[in-house]
């Protein structure tokens, strides 16, 4: 049976994809050296251990949404999924290294967006864990199957910049704001009896310039209503 060990080695963003997407380079070697691996249908679970680093103030600050204030954070930060990858592993002995392809979203409903967009530089710390099924060569030549238990695993700390340079190649200073569809459209109401040309000028009329002019403005439920 195979010995897997796994490595990141270093990840960038995919240029063009249907959706933003990261490449892992992962590489895969395998203790019994004459050992020829056929094919192997690998799964990837990735966790963002949020733990395992430090956090500048301003980067509290844009957390507080996920974790609440720094003085919780002793009991709010944790260990949290980002996402799942696969990807087919062709034939080779010994070691290879191949291409895992994670698609990543700017969807800000979710706690990865979040977390990731409220960083300013620094490291990701991740955890992959793998799972799968490895088909190799036995001992007579045979063709032999073996499930990869989830123990196989290895860590990578992902630059915050990767991340960012690849989200400004899909959404170029720009980000997604997902609304209810009644809330959607009583902004879009809103717009058109206004006669205001984007939703950002929109928005940009019914939120305060600063804190100290934003009681000049009134509720926004009540703005979008008349």
């Amino acid at each position: 049976m195979p010995e897997l060990n796994f490595e990141i080695f270093e990840a960038e963003a995919l240029p063009y994809a249907a959706a933003p997407t990261l490449i892992f380079k992962l590489g895969i070697s395998n203790a019994k050296a004459d050992e020829a691996i056929h094919t192997i249908a690998l799964q990837c679970q990735i966790m963002i251990e949020s733990v395992r680093r430090r956090y500048s103030a301003a980067e509290q600050a844009h957390l507080r949404d996920l974790f609440d204030e720094p003085e919780r954070w002793s009991q709010t930060l944790r260990t949290m999924l980002w996402t799942h990858a696969s990807v087919t592993v062709s034939s080779f002995t010994e070691r290879t290294t191949v291409n895992l392809p994670v698609e990543c979203t700017f969807d800000f409903n979710l706690a990865a967006t979040k977390y990731f967009a409220g960083l300013e530089d620094g490291e990701v710390p991740l955890l992959l864990q793998f799972s799968g099924t490895c088909f190799y060569a036995g001992a007579n030549g045979l063709l032999q199957v073996a499930q990869i238990p989830w123990t196989m695993e290895t860590k990578f700390r992902l630059p915050v910049r990767v991340w960012q340079e690849m989200m400004e190649i899909y959404y170029p200073n720009s980000a997604w704001l997902q609304l209810r569809r009644d809330v959607f459209d009583r902004l879009h109401n809103y717009k058109i009896r206004h006669a205001i040309p984007t939703f950002e000028q929109v928005l940009e009329k019914l939120l305060p310039v600063t804190e100290e002019t934003e009681n000049e403005f009134s509720d926004l439920d009540e703005q979008l209503t008349q």
